[in-house]
């Protein structure tokens, strides 16, 4: 299966895939605010393109969930992912990925410990916690997370992952581990684990870095005073 593109931001390509990327990542980084309206003429002089691609481009994340469109306003940023979406999206990891890690810790030519090292690695190059390098971060994760489900020999895995958006979702909250370093060691022991050929361990270290996302993430929602009670509520549904 192939990867899809992970166009970083800074490119200056401007072929429609690109221009996709480009505003992805614009409201990924909150340069575009939820709620805000998209001007198809803004987008295009600044990306020195056509409307025609911004519009297929803006076509393209209304199927990713990025933006909505309405007929009076055009496309506007959709809201981030709220407690209850964040709840049913790791209910459906935990389903999957923790029997992907365990499907690829084999001795199978497949097994994708080669590529996760490298994967770390340039997780590990990235420092800081700006919102650009965070958006790189981002797609290093995804990567990450696909190379495992690639690996487990299920060809309906990876793009089942794909369409939960989950690297969007997660990206789009404030990070509570804003510079990586707890998420890298748990990347860190799902790694050794397939590497090692050791299905058992594989999939704990799936299921506790899901279960460890998780409560970082919806560690956001606990400031609000509607949702104050629920984090722990949504964490036992996780159990």
């Amino acid at each position: 299966m192939r990867d899809s593109p992970t166009t970083e931001p800074g490119s200056t390509d401007t072929g429609p895939e690109s221009v996709y990327e480009a505003l992805r990542m614009r409201i990924i980084q909150h340069d575009l605010e939820p709620g805000e309206r998209i001007s198809i003429g803004d987008e295009a002089r600044r990306l020195g393109v056509s409307q025609t691609p911004v519009r297929e481009a803006l076509h393209r994340l209304e199927g990713d969930s990025l933006v909505v469109r309405s007929a009076s306003r055009g496309y506007d940023v959709t809201a981030p992912i709220d407690l209850d979406g964040l709840v049913a999206l790791f209910e459906v990891r935990l389903l999957l990925e923790p029997w992907a890690a365990r499907e690829a810790a084999t001795e199978r030519l497949t097994n994708p410990g080669p590529q996760l090292r490298t994967e770390l690695e340039a997780l590990a190059a990235l420092h800081g916690d700006d919102r650009s390098t965070q958006a790189r971060r981002a797609l290093r994760d995804r990567q990450f997370h696909l190379r495992i489900l690639q690996a487990s020999g299920n060809e309906l895995l990876p793009s089942t992952f794909e369409r939960l958006h989950a690297h969007v979702h997660i990206f789009r909250l404030y990070q509570t581990d804003s510079e990586g370093g707890t998420t890298h060691r748990e990347h860190q022991a799902i790694a050794r684990a397939i590497e090692d050929c050791d299905p058992d361990a594989a999939e704990q270290a799936m299921r506790a870095h899901l279960m460890g996302s998780f409560s970082r993430l919806s560690a956001v929602f606990s400031t609000e005073p509607r949702a104050a009670r629920r984090p722990r509520d949504a964490r036992a549904r996780l159990r």
